[in-house]
């Protein structure tokens, strides 16, 4: 069996990498988009699926809710975590209506991810 993909979507290169290698790490492959149009392109390539995104509220193109309603829209069995350093418990209760599992606050420990994108997995397979 393969290893899951996830999707790593961060402005940020240095952050991107450290969530990228933690995943990596733990046994999962790795892709990365840093702005919300190739994350929404990475979505749409059927030679390439995502099992799960980690996806950042603020990026160059995209700064409110719009990308994680149009990933769930693409495809609305794939769990999306958002991530954010900008986040209020409206934002997370309106992130969870438009199809988040989880959201984060930045900055966030790197060893809770792992065992985060797996409960997500696990929740979207039963």
């Amino acid at each position: 069996m393969n290893a899951p993909t996830i999707l790593v979507v961060d402005d940020e290169p240095l952050v991107r990498w450290c969530i990228s290698e933690t995943l990596h790490d733990s046994g999962y492959r790795v892709t990365e988009a840093g702005d919300a149009a190739s994350a929404l392109r990475a979505l749409a390539a059927p030679r390439s699926p995502t099992d799960a995104v980690l996806l950042d509220l603020r990026l160059p193109d995209s700064d409110d809710l719009g990308v994680l309603s149009a990933m769930h829209a693409l495809s609305p069995a794939m769990p999306i975590i958002l991530m954010t350093a900008h986040g209020s418990d409206e934002l997370f209760d309106e992130a969870r209506e438009r199809g988040a599992f989880a959201s984060l606050h930045k900055p966030f420990e790197m060893d809770d991810l792992s065992p985060l994108v797996a409960r997500a997995l696990a929740a979207c397979i039963t």
